[in-house]
């Protein structure tokens, strides 16, 4: 699939979704929706930030970018947005003008946006949901960006040492991964007890002694994947191999019912008689389950009421955990059955067969 014929599947979407609401444009500011229409493309000032510094404005038979003169010659040069196809309507940094010049293009129809701007409907996710089927392109460039965080991640964890600082984990993690432009969006890392005690451990001056843990959500072309991996000095204990073993399980029974189709409560369920059946059945209260990733961390996080259906090529994370232990990779929910897309790359593994699926998870890897 071309750039041209992806951009063309992305705007018939949109363009259906006008139709469909009787909406004379769509605006998009967010991060994860720009990176989408793009095709890859980055309006990024802070990349903690969920708002872009340029917004794009979809309508019946045009597409714009709307954005200050600071910004415009990055779009162009850099973001090729005139190659895209995009009119450029550009304003001075010191005049705020992107409403009058919204309004002069779609006149007094009703417009959709993706946050909450006057004189708009807020529309984020029925608009989010366009994106959750990735089209061949964007799978292949999520395959990449899988295998390569995962060879970052890795890495990383081979080369962790006892005494060594989770904050210095975590800049050896954020080396690797800016070799290749990947931002680290989101980071946890917890050394010991910290694991036990805390499910979104942000990373401290805490030094290691036996257990590690890292996680990490890592974005490129506004593109995002998630996996953990734990490191153990010494042999790890028989209880804690065997929890581990069980968490995993319920990963894989989420993973294995992840299919087009099956509404997202269905498999929470599966997730949850898996908690059951290996002895855990009220972990599951304790932290979410995970959900859909693609263009954002989680798009939304599975519960019993989700209303969601899972789509085709929409990637998934999900990430059981067991007090003391977590299982977390990304897959993509294919018409064949899940495709792991953040796979070991030099860790052990453990082979695991569920509901008919065989499975090849990273296990605890142990150094000396």
């Amino acid at each position: 699939m071309t750039t041209t014929d992806e951009l063309a599947e992305k705007e018939g979407r949109v363009r259906r979704f006008l139709q469909q609401n009787g909406l004379r444009g769509v605006l998009l500011k967010r991060q994860a929706n720009f990176s989408w229409m793009t095709c890859g493309g980055v309006n990024a000032i802070g990349l903690a930030t969920e708002i872009g510094g340029t917004s794009l404005l979809i309508t019946e038979n045009a597409k714009f970018v709307l954005c200050n003169n600071v910004e415009a010659p990055r779009m162009i040069q850099e973001e090729n947005v005139e190659k895209l196809g995009f009119a450029m309507k550009t304003y001075s940094w010191y005049e705020d003008l992107e409403a009058p010049i919204l309004r002069s293009l779609v006149g007094k129809g009703l417009v959709a946006c993706d946050v909450f701007v006057p004189d708009t409907r807020l529309m984020a996710e029925e608009i989010a949901r366009l994106r959750y089927s990735l089209t061949p392109a964007e799978v292949e460039r999520y395959r990449w960006l899988g295998e390569r965080v995962s060879q970052a991640v890795e890495k990383v964890a081979v080369e962790t040492r006892r005494g060594e600082k989770e904050s210095e984990v975590v800049g050896r993690l954020c080396r690797e991964l800016w070799k290749d432009r990947i931002d680290p969006v989101g980071l946890m890392v917890a050394a010991d007890d910290r694991i036990r005690r805390f499910r979104h451990p942000i990373p401290t001056e805490r030094p290691i002694d036996r257990f590690v843990m890292i996680s990490v959500n890592a974005r490129k072309g506004g593109l995002i994947v998630c996996l953990t991996r734990f490191v153990h000095f010494g042999k790890v204990p028989a209880a804690l191999q065997k929890q581990y073993e069980a968490n995993v399980f319920v990963d894989c029974t989420f993973m294995a019912h992840t299919r087009p189709g099956t509404p997202a409560r269905e498999v929470f369920q599966k997730g949850l008689d898996a908690y059951r059946e290996q002895g855990f059945p009220d972990e599951w209260k304790l932290h979410h389950q995970g959900g859909p990733i693609g263009y954002q961390q989680r798009d939304y996080r599975v519960h019993p009421g989700t209303p969601d259906v899972i789509q085709v090529n929409q990637g998934f994370t999900w990430n059981p955990s067991i007090t003391g232990t977590k299982s977390e990779d990304t897959i993509l929910a294919t018409s064949g059955g899940p495709e792991m897309i953040t796979p070991p790359v030099q860790y052990p593994t453990i082979s695991m067969e569920v509901a008919g699926v065989r499975f090849t998870r990273p296990a605890i890897l142990e150094k000396e």
